[in-house]
């Protein structure tokens, strides 16, 4: 829990800014975004160190911010860790562009670079910095055409895509 919490803690502690390259997407759909999505890579931190089978889910709160459950399998421990938290849109409500926090009133970037606008099947997202980096679909596995592509969009965006960390989920 220690490490869960030192993620949240770092997460919610950065900035609500955003690397220098990137930039949110437009025309999001906040209802079109709710539900479950499989974290299938990310770049390392302590506070995710170990963790499969890592999810998120969004949903909405009665304040108009979004409830975030974040969720992820310890097999060294053989136990779950889940953290939940609270979203807000940082400029308008159709830009990917939210402050999240899991401990307020301290929050964290939560910018969506890429996003299938079609069917909200697949999300790239970085925090403030480019040390902070999800790759995010709608199932456990992703098309590697999809995959590839996003990864390479990270990189020209200054991400170190070398570093990932393509998440299990078995």
């Amino acid at each position: 829990m220690k490490k869960l919490s030192l993620w949240l803690t770092l997460l919610s502690s950065g900035c609500a800014g955003m690397p220098e390259r990137v930039k949110p997407v437009d025309n999001f759909d906040v209802q079109k975004y709710l539900g479950n999505w499989y974290e299938v890579a990310r770049l390392d931190h302590s506070f995710e160190r170990g963790l499969s089978r890592v999810t998120a889910e969004y949903s909405l709160r009665e304040d108009g911010g979004l409830k975030v459950i974040n969720r992820g399998y310890m097999a060294k421990e053989n136990r779950w860790k889940e953290a939940t938290g609270k979203a807000y849109f940082a400029d308008t409500f159709d830009k990917g562009y939210l402050k999240v926090s899991f401990f307020g009133p301290f929050y964290g970037s939560y910018v969506i670079v890429d996003l299938d606008h079609e069917n909200y099947q697949y999300s790239l997202v970085c925090g403030p910095n480019t040390n902070y980096l999800w790759i995010l679909s709608r199932t456990p596995e992703m098309q590697a055409s999809v995959r590839d592509r996003l990864v390479a969009k990270a990189a020209s965006l200054g991400f170190d895509t070398s570093k990932l960390i393509y998440v299990s989920h078995n």
